[in-house]
């Protein structure tokens, strides 16, 4: 049995589908998590996959320590999305970390990825530091009061429930929501199929942010070529140096992806991303 991906009318991927270990029709979209023998178990959303055992920590790792390492002291964090718990486990390694205030549009997907993909989060969701929010994240961050020194958006693409996160009022009310150093990262798909999110992104941002980037990482089940994570800050914002990579990166553990060359290598652009980012 072949499970086919359907993001790409004209070009997709598909998996062999061992054992379906879990579907439903949830309030806000239709989940799926069945068995595959390379990849181990795999989540898909609305036809679309989201997450496996097998890649997870190439994705997580690069949303979270790219801009947890940049920031000087990153206290306060919030994560839009992110309901596998992946990035919550990631961005609970810094040592900084205060609070985290988590926010997920879908319960079930929580408490499913709780009990399939134990690994994603190993625990995080019971961390004291953790304020979790059942609400859509654009509902949220119009309403917030609070300010944060990192946004991570781990979003669906924009489509059903995840197209109100690349939208101009939604980033407007993040760099409200930062603090004056405070950074944003967010997922811009793969350019060499979706670069329009990287223009669109880029250009929205304009009227909100002095730094605008993005930097590149290959996951696997992403398929196209590597995704683009989107990088956002108020402040000027530049690389840190090897050597303060390397210092930081010091009290993070079990890393599999994620090592501070890779991190200063992966805003190295090619050139046909570098074309999107235009203004006009």
């Amino acid at each position: 049995m072949r499970y086919q991906e359907i993001l790409y009318s004209e070009w997709g991927q598909n998996f062999t589908q061992g054992q379906t270990l879990f579907e439903a029709e949830t309030n806000h979209q239709h989940l799926i998590i069945f068995d595959n023998p390379r990849f181990g178990r795999v989540m898909a959303l609305d036809g679309v996959i989201q997450t496996t055992e097998a890649d997870e920590f190439v994705y997580h790792e690069m949303m979270v320590h790219v801009p947890m390492n940049m920031h000087l002291n990153p206290k306060h964090i919030l994560i839009i999305g992110g309901g596998d718990g992946g990035i919550l486990r990631e961005v609970l390694k810094h040592h900084s970390v205060e609070s985290v205030t988590q926010v997920e549009i879908d319960p079930v997907v929580i408490d499913i990825c709780i009990e399939y993909f134990p690994n994603h989060s190993k625990g995080a969701f019971d961390d004291p530091r953790l304020n979790l929010v059942i609400n859509d994240g654009a509902a949220f961050i119009a309403n917030n009061t609070e300010h944060f020194n990192v946004i991570i958006t781990d979003s669906t693409d924009p489509i059903g429930p995840g197209r109100v996160l690349f939208e101009s009022e939604f980033y407007q009310g993040c760099a409200s929501a930062l603090s004056d150093d405070g950074i944003l990262v967010t997922q811009n798909g793969v350019p060499f199929l979706q670069g329009d999110e990287v223009m669109s992104t880029y250009r929205r941002w304009k009227p909100f942010f002095s730094t605008r980037a993005f930097y590149l990482t290959p996951v696997p089940t992403y398929v196209g070529g590597a995704m683009a994570m989107g990088f956002a800050s108020k402040s000027e914002i530049t690389q840190p140096s090897l050597a303060r990579l390397e210092e930081r990166t010091e009290e993070i553990f079990d890393l599999k992806y994620y090592s501070p060359e890779v991190h200063l290598g992966a805003f190295g652009l090619p050139t046909f991303v570098q074309n999107l980012m235009v203004d006009e």
